[in-house]
């Protein structure tokens, strides 16, 4: 068995409390993590006056993503998922 360096002083660091440390997370998370992170679904659309069903355009994206607040956090979001598949 590896020695590890007593991180907590108690004598008992394990490999687990060293990952921990490190940001090392379990593998395997939430298969809907995307609809979790949308909030407000159409709440872009609604902001920049685009029609309903219809794409919004990317240089009107793209304006927007240069807006400071939620309108700019709102588009730039729009827009990485745009290039996830």
């Amino acid at each position: 068995m590896a020695k590890f360096p007593d991180l907590t002083g108690d004598g008992k660091t394990t490999q687990a409390d060293i990952l921990k440390g490190r940001g090392v997370f379990k593998k395997g998370g939430s298969t809907n993590f995307i609809q979790k992170a949308i909030k407000k679904p159409g709440a872009l659309r609604k902001q920049l006056g685009a029609k309903p069903g219809k794409p919004i355009p990317a240089k009107k994206l793209a304006a927007a993503a240069k807006a400071p607040g939620k309108l700019g956090q709102r588009a730039r979001f729009a827009q990485t998922l745009k290039k996830m598949k």
